[in-house]
């Protein structure tokens, strides 16, 4: 692989350089720049990039430095008409670079975030986007997240993913002073994937030894990177014109052809970005269009920094909200973060459904059993429902979906449902003392009826007199829904948990997260009390 020369980007881009500066009008008259001037007089732009993040940045066989952000950098020195000149930089130091005016601009994986926008400008639309993955050893057979729950993985001192991955997905972190160290440790065999951001990885399976390790994962915690100028430039005329440029490389796929180029697997990032920039529901009009005051419209630039004023409706009352209160209620105003908690909700629901009948199925049947009249048939169901009841839920979930479940899987390549490991435990639990309810009411009427049987036939009398401590158990069991997220069900807890790790709202969550569950189980309550009265009524 060779780094493109400027008369090949300008051949692939050439497409739709109307983007440049001196073709596009708008009503709102740009600052000035002064990095711009200076470019201009010097005749060359100096950008940071990176050497050593390949396939981004690194160095060829003759010490020539290359890659797909250096590929962007050239493009951008030929839309200003001047040379370009690079200049090494790393994480720690590009942003100190760009604050001391050793670099015009910093193309250099550099993540978009809040912190950073305190430091530098950074510019929209964004340019790229990176995860988290891993990098998994050859045997290993995961193919999602929930695959690896409670497995040992070797990661990074330092990560900013590291803890959050970590409590997400219950990963037993095995921690490194860098990178290189961990990867030594996941050759050695002592974790069975090394976390690690996903486009780092993707360089390293280019390399002949990593031959055979894999990245199946989808990157999670997704960050998307963009060009990073001074501070002081926000606002100016160099700050549209790279804006207009990105735009630009989104719209002819000069980026997806860049990304093709230097071998790296397709990046669902700039697909939908350029399906977006592309998107014209007026014929001659793109969504993605500057406004007249210049500036790109909300759908076209990254949620995470929009205002009050950016948008409008719900989402903007939802923003002045929090701006106003610090209370950040996405799962009101957003409509991903919105239809996460409902899912998590309705898969909530079906669990609390899907446990309360478990549980009486699983009690109502080991209650029968227990009164057969053929000892070893009434001892094991006695048996079991003594160890189900001595042994928490959460301890029968460990142990069936990652005991059990992980021979399954390496032995006959089954994955186990947690719903279903969780469905279960959670019944088998509580179905126990639905079975001891109605088994010590059986005994309690055989004080008056010496030859009173628990059948089916008593079966309904015998609910009806034990309904007290049934209730109280299925309205448990309700509430215990939530250990299901340990073994990844999507429930609203392991909701919750996402979207704080996310947006940082743990105060907001949590309190949605009690009254979401104070609702559920006040329904709950309502209507195991209308299925006793039913019950009661038809008894009489």
């Amino acid at each position: 692989m060779t780094a493109i020369t400027a008369s090949q980007v300008s051949t692939a881009s050439s497409a739709s350089s109307v983007t440049t500066v001196s073709t596009v009008m708008i009503a709102t008259p740009l600052r000035s720049s002064d990095a711009l001037d200076l470019i201009r007089k010097r005749g060359t732009v100096v950008v940071g990039v990176k050497t050593d993040y390949p396939p981004f940045g690194r160095l060829d066989a003759s010490g020539n430095p290359e890659g797909f952000e250096h590929d962007l950098a050239q493009d951008i020195a030929r839309r200003l008409g001047v040379t370009l000149t690079k200049v090494s930089v790393t994480g720690a130091n590009r942003l100190q670079k760009l604050e001391e005016g050793a670099v015009d601009m910093v193309i250099a994986t550099t993540g978009d975030t809040g912190e950073r926008r305190r430091i530098a400008t950074m510019v929209e639309p964004n340019y790229y986007a990176s995860g988290v993955t891993l990098l998994m050893r050859p045997e290993q057979k995961a193919q999602a997240w929930t695959d690896i729950r409670g497995q040992r993985v070797c990661a990074a001192q330092g990560s900013y993913f590291n803890r959050p991955m970590g409590q997400r997905y219950l990963l037993d972190l095995v921690m490194f002073n860098n990178a290189r160290d961990a990867k030594l440790a996941l050759r050695d065999g002592r974790c069975i994937g090394f976390l690690f951001d996903n486009t780092a990885v993707q360089g390293d399976l280019a390399l002949p030894e990593w031959a055979g390790y894999k990245a199946p994962l989808a990157p999670a915690m997704t960050v998307p990177w963009a060009i990073a100028i001074a501070r002081r430039e926000q606002g100016t005329l160099l700050e549209k014109m790279l804006g207009d440029a990105v735009a630009d490389w989104h719209r002819t796929g000069f980026l997806i052809q860049r990304e093709k180029a230097w071998g790296l697997p397709p990046a669902r990032f700039l697909q939908d970005t350029q399906k977006l920039w592309l998107s014209s529901p007026v014929p001659g009009q793109t969504v993605c269009s500057r406004t007249a005051d210049g500036q790109w419209p909300s759908a076209c630039r990254n949620p995470v920094f929009l205002t009050s004023g950016d948008v409008g409706g719900l989402r903007s009352l939802g923003l002045r909200w929090r701006e106003l209160t610090g209370m950040d209620l996405t799962i009101v105003y957003d409509s991903y973060d919105r239809s996460r908690f409902l899912a998590g909700l309705l898969q909530t629901v079906v669990l609390m459904l899907l446990c309360t009948i478990g549980s009486l199925s699983l009690g109502v049947l080991g209650a029968l059993l227990a009164e057969v009249r053929v000892f070893a048939v009434s001892q094991i169901a006695t048996a079991l429902s003594v160890y189900a009841r001595m042994t928490p839920p959460l301890l029968q979930m460990y142990l069936l979906f990652f005991g059990a479940g992980a021979w399954v899987w390496a032995t006959f390549g089954v994955s186990i449902s947690p719903l279903a490991v969780a469905v279960w435990c959670l019944s088998y639990y509580t179905g126990a003392s639905v079975m001891a309810a109605l088994v010590e009411t059986a005994n309690h009427q055989r004080l008056a009826q010496p030859d009173f049987r628990l059948r089916l036939g008593t079966l309904r009398t015998l609910v009806d007199l034990s309904s007290g401590p049934v209730t109280a158990a299925l309205v448990n069991v309700s509430k215990a829904t939530m250990m299901a997220s340990v073994i990844s069900v999507p429930e609203l807890l392991a909701t919750a948990t996402a979207i704080m790790s996310d947006n940082g709202n743990i105060g907001v969550m949590m309190n949605a997260l009690l009254l979401a569950f104070l609702v559920l189980i006040a329904v709950t309550v309502r209507l195991l009390a209308w299925a006793e009265r039913r019950l009661h009524q038809g008894e009489h």
